[in-house]
């Protein structure tokens, strides 16, 4: 495909999946950075995503998916929505017959320009005119032929957030577990420091009794940290994976060894530390849950925040005001703000002054004096006069 000669700069948001830590983001941002083509590279662990600014004469999306996919993560397949463009899914058609009554049904509706349904993903790509049709209606319309219809991105990010809290409870389990099989073993070593002798005692020492315990940690709930750590060393990197691996092998291996050849004499124990690299386990994995637990709610600050953002927006069109969901705000139109009212996305200011409230932002109590030019945000709330603005970023953007 024929390109022209000058480089062209494109900026990619990528969704990711699998990321644990600060270490996780900073790989993933390292590797990426590292791409012939590259610009600029931000991740960011609270909410998974990653903005890249590259060239597309040099490197393109599925490239920097690859490269994430063999860092150990996943990338999180989303199809951009263009304006005027909308993806939904579609439930409870069971044929070709019901496909093609939804997707007459949409070509029929005044604004559609055109809709293709898919059957087998459930799904439907409908372009339309933002200035004829909303996407509620669209919907609206879809659901009184006795079919489920929602947008794509409301389902997979429901999906997303099932499968955090699927990832969170296996963790859990896994930790649980791990404590369970971890306990004897150091209460073992507690006993021996202590000199406390008895046939309890005999038990928790003996070298089979203590590897039946030790494997599982090792091995299977373990097994993460082997996994992550061979993504890393293939990455041409080390972290603390790596650490943790080497580290928890050393005394499993060195135990295991001594468990079936050390000679001691009689009525002595033999050198085990399988207490040592079941621990390790334990608790590193204890430390991830937590972080995963703060992550989350991080996260869960985040979306409440922009929940705070109008559900509506009075826009011009065709020289007339119309009130549209938020949604279907597209980036150039001119935007009403009436006192009182929450601003829906973020813009700058073409006609009017005010004074807005920032403090959701800011902290600052005092509102902000504003007039044409300048910047105004997103969920913040003007307070006096009455200005027009030209949407600059919506959705995910604001």
């Amino acid at each position: 495909m024929w390109k022209s000669g000058g480089p062209v700069e494109k900026k990619e948001t990528i969704k990711i999946a699998g990321m644990s830590c600060a270490a996780c983001s900073a790989r993933v941002e390292k590797g990426l950075s590292k791409l012939e083509g590259v610009k600029s590279a931000n991740v960011n662990l609270a909410t998974e995503q990653a903005v890249v600014q590259y060239d597309d004469q040099l490197l393109d999306a599925r490239q920097m998916g690859a490269l994430i996919n063999k860092l150990g993560y996943r990338v999180i397949e989303t199809e951009a929505e263009k304006p005027g463009e909308v993806d939904l899914g579609i439930s409870g058609m069971s044929c070709a017959a019901c496909s093609a009554r939804v997707e007459k049904k949409l070509n029929s509706l005044p604004g559609v320009q055109a809709a293709n349904v898919n059957l087998t993903t459930e799904k439907a790509r409908v372009t339309y005119d933002p200035g004829q049709i909303k996407v509620s209606e669209m919907i609206a319309a879809v659901e009184k032929l006795g079919f489920g219809a929602q947008r794509q991105e409301d389902i997979n990010r429901a999906k997303q957030q099932a499968d955090e809290e699927r990832e969170l409870k296996q963790m859990k389990i896994a930790l649980l577990v791990s404590i369970i099989l971890s306990f004897p073993l150091v209460t073992a070593m507690i006993l021996s420091v202590l000199k406390v002798q008895g046939p309890l005692v005999n038990l928790l020492h003996h070298q089979y009794f203590q590897l039946a315990l030790a494997t599982p940690v090792q091995f299977i709930i373990g097994s993460r940290f082997y996994k992550q750590s061979w993504y890393a060393l293939r990455s041409g990197s080390a972290n603390m994976d790596v650490l943790v691996a080497l580290g928890t092998s050393a005394a499993y291996f060195f135990s295991l060894y001594n468990a079936f050849f050390q000679q001691v004499p009689a009525g002595a124990m033999k050198d085990l530390y399988f207490e040592a690299s079941a621990i390790i386990i334990t608790l590193i994995l204890l430390g991830k849950y937590l972080e995963a637990i703060a992550k989350g709610r991080t996260s869960e600050a985040i979306k409440k925040l922009a929940e705070l953002q109008a559900k509506t927006a009075r826009v011009i069109r065709n020289g007339q005001e119309t009130d549209i969901p938020v949604e279907e705000v597209e980036q150039g139109d001119i935007v009403v703000v009436r006192p009182g009212e929450k601003i829906p996305v973020d813009g700058r200011i073409v006609e009017g002054i005010s004074a807005i409230d920032e403090s959701m932002l800011t902290g600052e109590s005092l509102p902000v004096d504003k007039q044409a030019g300048d910047l105004v945000y997103g969920a913040t709330i003007n307070k006096f006069g009455v200005f027009k603005l030209e949407a600059t970023r919506i959705g995910k953007e604001t």
